[in-house]
């Protein structure tokens, strides 16, 4: 698969993923843009120092007259101004926001063109270095993970794999796998891709955003010289047709991230971390892998899970997280912008307060806390899905080798410098650049 193809496959399920996640207007590609610069060039201020907007309603790049806006401008999530039904005579507004403490300021505009709605954004940071996250850290967090892994791996992974003819190519092989998960019979499943040629190669596991669908399996990276490892979260086959992952996301998986979420022990993410790790010791059993070198990577979902295996699996040499959600759940119980999936954000009042303790075991800010190996970070301050206010928190909160790479204007996706630059990274790490 050439590189151009990949990637439009994973731009177009982080895309699908965002809207699904998000409920919120997509503009895609428009003539209408509500376009909102913020007058620092990189987006940044210090707490008290004010920051200011300029929007502009444009239909082919050019202003619109007399537009109807909706507004609402504050702290990401909670905003303490909304106005409706203004209307710009020249299609334009500035604005002015500040915050006194570190945190993100967001101005949202809608504007109301020919019956449609479009919308528009600007996140400013302000002070984000000094964001920290409010997630409490169990006192039996090691002990619970690490009794947890013990148990899984009394149960033998029984590997089996099945050649793809049809997607090999002349450098790489291509296989669906599975291997068995936290107990006898719950297996993980995902496409393996080995190159050819007789060797010993680094390795990269690539975990999954949010939903339910097929893979197709990293066969470029693996083209380059490493072993790649995609893995879906289900425990069901990764190469059906689409419509039958669609029936399991509308029927039995229906919010599948909610479930359980009052019991620990029981909680539907128990077994998508612990999967996530045995899937470490897949490759580690590869007789391909050359033992020295496993990263780890994914965004959203996939970025929490980047977090999780660099903490609790110490083979694992390098990881990239790229919005990573599921940090610092109970941020919205203090009227702070909190990860997704939100689980107290709308109706933080009536709270139970199991989930809270559950939940502090599977945050992302607490496996992030652990991590000893080199990361790199990547999020937008626009994303409405991932709140950069939590990636930033999570971030922050890392103290080994780390680097940061925000693509200011995007939301819940990516865009093709920052794949690259993403890409870059991971090959340099596996000694393949």
């Amino acid at each position: 698969m050439k590189r151009t193809s990949l990637f439009r496959i994973l731009v177009s399920l982080c895309f699908l993923l965002s809207v699904s996640l998000s409920m919120s207007a997509q503009n895609g590609w428009s003539s209408i843009n509500v376009a909102i610069t913020p007058d620092h060039k990189n987006w940044n201020y210090r707490t008290g120092e004010t920051a200011g907007f300029k929007v502009e309603v444009q239909r082919s790049g050019t202003t619109i007259d007399n537009v109807k806006i909706d507004y609402e401008a504050g702290p990401e999530m909670y905003p303490t101004v909304k106005k409706n039904g203004v209307v710009l005579k020249d299609g334009t507004m500035k604005w002015n926001g500040t915050m006194k403490q570190p945190g993100m300021y967001r101005l949202k505009v809608t504007a109301h063109v020919d019956g449609k709605e479009y919308v528009g954004m600007c996140t400013a940071a302000f002070s984000p270095e000094k964001i920290q996250p409010t997630t409490v850290n169990p006192k039996d967090f090691d002990e619970f993970w690490q009794n947890t892994l013990a148990d899984a791996r009394k149960t033998p992974l029984e590997a089996k794999r099945r050649l793809l003819p049809e997607r090999c190519t002349e450098k790489v092989n291509v296989y669906e796998v599975s291997f068995q998960n936290i107990r006898q019979g719950s297996r993980t499943y995902g496409i393996l891709c080995v190159p050819t040629k007789p060797g010993k190669y680094p390795a990269l596991l690539r975990v999954p955003g949010a939903g339910v669908r097929p893979y197709n399996g990293d066969i470029w990276t693996a083209e380059q010289g490493a072993i790649t490892l995609e893995i879906g979260i289900h425990g069901v086959p990764v190469t059906m047709p689409q419509s039958t992952y669609d029936d399991m996301f509308n029927g039995c998986l229906n919010g599948y991230w909610d479930y359980n979420m009052n019991d620990r022990d029981n909680c539907y993410y128990k077994r998508v971390f612990v999967g996530a790790v045995r899937s470490i010791d897949y490759i580690a059993s590869l007789a391909e892998w050359n033992g020295s070198s496993l990263g780890v990577t994914g965004s959203s979902q996939g970025g929490m899970l980047s977090l999780v295996c660099a903490a609790l699996d110490k083979r694992v040499t390098f990881y990239g997280a790229v919005h990573a959600a599921m940090c610092d759940h109970t941020a919205s119980l203090k009227g702070i912008a909190c990860g997704w999936p939100h689980y107290f954000y709308y109706n933080p009042k009536n709270v139970d307060q199991k989930k809270v303790e559950t939940s502090r075991y599977y945050d992302g800010v607490n496996f992030a806390r652990r991590i000893t190996c080199p990361g790199w970070f990547s999020f937008g301050y626009n994303d409405d899905v991932v709140p950069p206010t939590t990636a930033y928190a999570t971030y922050n909160i890392v103290t080994a080798p780390k680097e940061l790479h925000p693509y200011q204007i995007t939301r819940h996706f990516w865009v093709q410098e920052q794949w690259d630059e993403w890409e870059a990274w991971l090959l340099k790490q596996m000694g393949l650049r």
